[in-house]
């Protein structure tokens, strides 16, 4: 109650203090009129828009990162930066993104670079962009590849919303149905959907084959009109999330669980590292991430239909995300130190919480162990498609194909995909020489790259906050931005040292020796250039 009050006066107070600083006007023009194309450039209901970014910014990122930050660390220092980190960093870092985007005709935050910097560094911007992305798509297609193996009735329920999805996209705005009698339609077509699908179970597919699935779904997923895939199975997916808000939160208020877990537990482990600074690169997304300014500036820009909803869109989905990771947080604080569930992967710990929670709505804990995992496979594939799509955007602007056709989508589609798909396909080994699925060897390369990004960003806003405004205000984006800048670069660094101690200078090794070397000569790029323009 204490976290959710504190987020929502940082919503209210702080939020508008930010609406202060980027001088919102409702009368500005906004690219989802101005370009309006029907594909990617489309004005969107406020609540449709926040159902998708919130479905999109929302991955496994703040169940599976506070879940093991609190397990190695004690669940207080995870606390503290969750809060004040959504508040203060990621609610900042979405909403920014998402303001700047929109004054730069639906842009990525790279081309303020281009702006206000130089073309090379924008280039190497796109490039770092870009690789993140990939590995987004490659991580979370093996992640929901592993579940859907594991519980086909969640595939069988992700395919429906997929069709569900379409369906209402065609009738919203194809046909002018009314937006919310087709929700509530299609709500209970997808609820009548799960109880037969946690029945019968039929799609029995090896994970390859899951695999390639999901690939495919991306691929239309990114090419598509907007309205026809993208925009409602995110909106449809997103009361399955807000479920889980409002499941999370009557179970840890009313659920009469007692907080059992050490606060401070260690603070230095094998498995994860020293608590500085990697509690602040594995909660990730439950506090601040750099993968949300791409969705913000890739997809949501350009279908912002008032520039004064960018704080309820891009602050307000940062403060459910926060929620969701405190919720994911307390299905670790309710165990105890000896729970045999403390050595078992995130994903497990939650759905048991989920299952525990749900128990006081009625539902039997089995049954809430596979709610547990269908609300983790809807957060991945929606952070799946988007990423796609967005990848798909930062391509063309990386390549300069100023048009939007047919060919330029699926050209650009198929090359964001080929390193995802030669990922998937590589063996990939962990110390031992076992073979390992390709999200265990990546993930911690992801993290930093992510947080590393969110770094980078934070530059980005504050070089448009000091030709934009007075310089009163760069103290709000310039300490965020070097605090996240020195927790990045440290961890990266410890990333590549121990993996080369450890195993030589194998993938991990070599990829973030690339990803360390090119923001190194981003930021130092982005200094030089800044100073020789004062």
């Amino acid at each position: 109650l204490l976290a959710t009050t504190i987020f929502l006066s940082g919503y209210f107070f702080y939020g508008k203090f930010l609406e202060k600083i980027f001088r919102l006007n409702p009368n500005e023009e906004v690219p989802s009129k101005t370009n309006y194309d029907g594909i990617d450039f489309v004005p969107t209901n406020k609540f449709v828009l926040l159902g998708h970014y919130f479905s999109s910014i929302a991955g496994a990122g703040p169940i599976v990162g506070p879940i093991i930050a609190g397990v190695a660390f004690g669940w207080l220092g995870a606390i503290l930066w969750i809060i004040l980190g959504t508040i203060f960093i990621g609610g900042m870092h979405d909403f920014a993104s998402l303001v700047i985007s929109v004054r730069n005709q639906g842009k990525s935050v790279a081309e303020i670079v281009n702006k206000y910097v130089n073309r090379r560094t924008y280039k190497l911007f796109l490039i770092f962009i870009w690789l993140a992305l990939i590995y987004v798509i490659a991580v979370f297609a093996d992640l929901a590849g592993e579940t859907f193996v594991k519980e086909p009735s969640v595939a069988q329920v992700s395919i429906l919303y997929i069709l569900v999805a379409i369906i209402f996209g065609g009738l919203v705005y194809k046909f002018k149905f009314k937006l919310s009698l087709t929700t509530i339609f299609m709500l209970a077509i997808v609820v009548v959907g799960i109880y037969f699908n946690l029945k019968y179970q039929f799609l029995f597919f090896e994970k390859n084959v899951w695999i390639t699935i999901l690939l495919g779904y991306c691929f239309f997923a990114s090419i598509l009109p907007v309205w026809l895939l993208l925009q409602p199975r995110d909106y449809m997916s997103s009361f399955m999330l807000y479920f889980a808000v409002v499941v999370g939160l009557i179970g840890t208020i009313f659920g009469n669980n007692s907080i059992v877990y050490p606060a401070v537990k260690s603070f230095n482990t094998p498995s994860v590292g020293p608590l500085i600074p990697f509690m602040f690169i594995t909660i990730a997304c439950g506090a601040v991430s750099g993968f949300h300014s791409l969705v913000s500036s890739g997809t949501t820009s350009k279908q912002l239909d008032n520039i004064k909803n960018a704080k309820f869109i891009g602050y307000g989905g940062m403060i459910l995300e926060g929620i969701v990771a405190m919720i994911a947080l307390s299905t670790v604080m309710i165990l105890s130190k000896d729970s045999g569930l403390v050595s078992k992967p995130p994903v497990e710990i939650f759905s048991h919480g989920i299952a525990k929670f749900v128990s006081l709505i009625g539902l039997n804990s089995e049954v809430g162990k596979v709610l547990g995992y269908l609300i983790i496979s809807a957060f991945i594939l929606t952070t799946l498609d988007s990423a796609t799509r967005i990848a798909r955007y930062i391509f063309q602007e990386f390549v300069e194909l100023k048009d939007n056709t047919n060919l330029s989508r699926i050209f650009s589609t198929v090359a964001s995909l080929v390193l995802p798909i030669i990922l998937l396909n590589t063996k990939v080994y962990d110390a031992n020489g076992v073979v390992v699925p390709c999200w265990k060897i990546v993930w911690p390369l992801f993290g930093a790259t992510n947080q590393l990004l969110a770094a980078l960003v934070l530059i980005v806003i504050y070089i448009w906050i000091s030709k934009q405004n007075s310089s009163k205000y760069k103290l709000a984006i310039i300490v965020p931005t070097i605090f996240m800048l020195v927790m990045t670069f440290w961890a990266l660094f410890y990333i590549i040292i121990k993996n080369v101690i450890s195993n030589g200078f194998n993938i991990i090794a070599i990829i973030g020796s690339v990803l360390f070397i090119l923001a190194v000569m981003l930021v130092v790029e982005t200094i030089k250039t800044l100073s020789q323009k004062s």
